[in-house]
This record gives structure tokens, C-alpha cells and sequence, in this order.
């Protein structure tokens, strides 16, 4: 059996992987834009919203959830959602530092006889 050597990498690191991961499927895309243009939803609205179940959007909804990228708060019988907006925002901090790093090195060039 093999073991993650989580510990061998920063923090940043496994957070940005952890968001990646979360970001990797497009109903979590759909989710996440969905709540981004409203300030709550309701769990039915998110499923009326998608060509999803309603038990595969609250799957979904409790990935985004467990990371944090969402808050759900409890109504009555319902779960309205909402972005955690801080967390968005060190979200796309860490996003644009990894895009700038990996984008402004100098790497190779086509032209060079590295092969890439």
C-alpha cells in the first residue's frame, strides 16, 4: 500500500491541490458560479437549476461544504448555500501567485534542444 506524503509539501500546496480538486468537476463549476451571481439558494433551486438529481447536487454540495467553499445554513426543512466569500478570495490569491510563478519563470523555449 502506497502512502500521500502530504508532509513533504507546504501547506499552500495541499490547499491549492484541495481547491483544485474541488474546482475538477464541472457540476461543482455550475454550482459554485450559481451561488456566485446570488447571495443564498435553496438546495431544490441549486438541483432545479442543473441537469442533475437533486440527490447528486447535494453530494456535490457537501463537497464544496466540507472545504469550506460553501455555508449552508438550515430554514425550516430547507439548506440555503452561499459562497464563503474570505476563503474565495485567498482562493484566487493563491491561484494567481501559482498562475504568475508557473508563468513568468523562464522555462524553455520551443526553439531550445530540450525537446519540449
Amino acid at each position: 500500500m502506497t502512502y500521500a506524503k502530504l508532509t513533504e509539501f507546504t501547506i499552500e500546496q495541499q490547499q491549492l491541490a484541495r481547491m483544485a480538486k474541488a474546482l475538477a468537476h464541472p457540476a461543482r463549476v455550475a454550482i459554485i458560479q450559481l451561488l456566485a451571481g446570488k447571495t443564498t439558494c435553496i438546495s431544490g433551486d441549486i438541483a432545479a437549476e442543473l441537469p442533475l438529481s437533486r440527490t447528486t447536487v447535494s453530494q456535490h454540495l457537501q463537497e464544496l461544504k466540507a472545504l469550506d467553499l460553501i455555508r449552508g445554513e438550515i430554514e425550516g426543512l430547507t439548506v440555503c448555500y452561499c459562497l464563503n466569500r474570505p476563503l474565495w478570495q485567498q482562493v484566487q490569491q493563491q491561484f494567481a501567485l501559482f498562475f504568475a510563478q508557473a508563468t513568468t519563470t523562464t522555462g524553455c523555449d520551443p526553439a531550445d534542444s530540450c525537446g519540449c
